[in-house]
């Protein structure tokens, strides 16, 4: 049996870990139910008394669901690691294996503004990570769709920190993502033409 490549291995380490990160999720859950058995709750009331916990988890499946996608998509024509490469994707991972964390306190706290800014904040980091990869990459515009979705992120942060009732409303904003991405598009498109221009691996095209 051959060696894996150091990329392949990468990649292997990586859906190791949001498998991990995942199954973390799940476990108070699972916890709860011992708890309720002991205390003699009902089947029914174990659902209805952990409701937050649940919507919760399905929240942050969803949102590390989509994010691993997005990274086995970007990697799926790398060919090679590097050492920034690697850096990068300990970063994105180290976001993923905290998502658990303020997803149990969302359980327990709710909408608090703290809990709230926690949440959304380790997303956008994670979401940050994966810009930096996509242009490490694939280029300015193979990173438009990452760009589009962190600039979104971006103010759904700002929105959850400075005004109060907002929390995680302000992550429906993500639905325009591909709307902004066809905006940022072309603007990348001309950024990453001029930097060619200026290393004269061809000419910037007329406006």
């Amino acid at each position: 049996m051959s060696a894996l490549k150091p990329l392949d291995r990468l990649v292997t380490f990586t859906d190791a870990v949001v498998a991990i990160a995942i199954t973390l999720l799940v476990l108070p859950l699972v916890d709860a139910v011992g708890e309720s058995v002991a205390a003699r709750v009902t089947p029914v009331e174990v659902i209805t008394e952990h409701q937050p916990q649940i919507y919760s988890f399905l929240l942050s499946f969803a949102v590390i669901a989509r994010l691993w996608i997005v990274h086995r998509r970007m990697f799926e024509k790398v060919v090679a690691d590097s050492t920034p490469l690697l850096f990068w994707s300990m970063a994105w991972l180290l976001t993923i294996v905290v998502l658990p964390f303020p997803t149990e306190m969302i359980g327990g706290y709710g909408d608090d503004w703290f809990t709230a800014v926690f949440y959304v904040g380790t997303i956008l980091a994670s979401s940050v990570c994966l810009t930096v990869l996509a242009f490490m990459i694939h280029g300015p515009v193979g990173a438009s769709g990452a760009v589009s979705t962190t600039a979104i992120l971006v103010v759904a942060f700002v929105l959850t920190a400075l005004v109060p009732g907002v929390t995680y409303l302000a992550l429906l904003l993500l639905v325009f993502s591909s709307l902004l991405n066809r905006v940022v598009t072309p603007l990348l498109g001309r950024v990453e033409d001029r930097r060619a221009a200026r290393q004269g691996l061809r000419p910037t095209p007329p406006t």
